[in-house]
């Protein structure tokens, strides 16, 4: 008689780095990365924008060339290219953590998509580190005076991932609980 238990089994992935089901996250962060990295390219060397310089597009929006060396809102403001090249380095950290997350867990697609846009616009950012020496940021959204911080296509896929997990965490999962799911 054998009184060795069975293995438990689990629905979680055990490639720490791939699944099937992180392929939509892998969709998202790569045309991410290649949509902000072609408007960047085309917004310096198409367009030939200079930094500082400033062009009206809308009453509420216009166009900037501002590098950032620092984090959100310029915090941590530093130019030296180590400073830059640890920002990358954490950067490419937290997509990886995100990754982890997307590929290890059995999630929604909300989440996954997400995670992706998240980790494409972390790797675009730390590109531009690398690259150019800071992120380079063109949109400036301003009303009545007052002008927000100036950002570009890869933090808006940051921040609607992040949205997108926000959603899936509280209003997703609230509905799921109240259908019985």
């Amino acid at each position: 008689m054998n009184d060795t238990p069975a293995p438990e089994t689990s629905d979680a992935p055990t490639n720490w780095f791939w699944a099937d089901q992180a392929k939509p996250a892998l969709w998202a962060a790569v045309l991410t990365l290649v949509i902000d990295q072609a408007h960047k390219l085309w917004m310096l060397f198409g367009w030939g924008i200079k930094e500082g310089e400033r062009h009206a597009l809308l009453p509420f929006l216009d166009i900037v060339y501002v590098k950032n060396t620092g984090i959100s809102y310029s915090l941590l403001d530093g130019q030296s290219q180590s400073w830059q090249l640890t920002l990358a380095g954490f950067a490419i950290l937290a997509a990886g953590g995100m990754w982890i997350w997307a590929v290890r867990g059995q999630h929604s697609k909300i989440m996954i998509i997400s995670l992706g846009l998240i980790v494409g616009g972390a790797i675009a950012n730390a590109i531009d580190r690398v690259w150019l020496g800071g992120v380079a940021d063109f949109f400036s959204a301003h009303a009545f005076g007052f002008y927000w911080y100036v950002f570009n296509l890869a933090d808006v896929a940051i921040v609607a991932g992040v949205t997108g997990l926000l959603y899936d965490s509280f209003i997703a999962s609230r509905n799921d609980a109240a259908n019985g799911a």
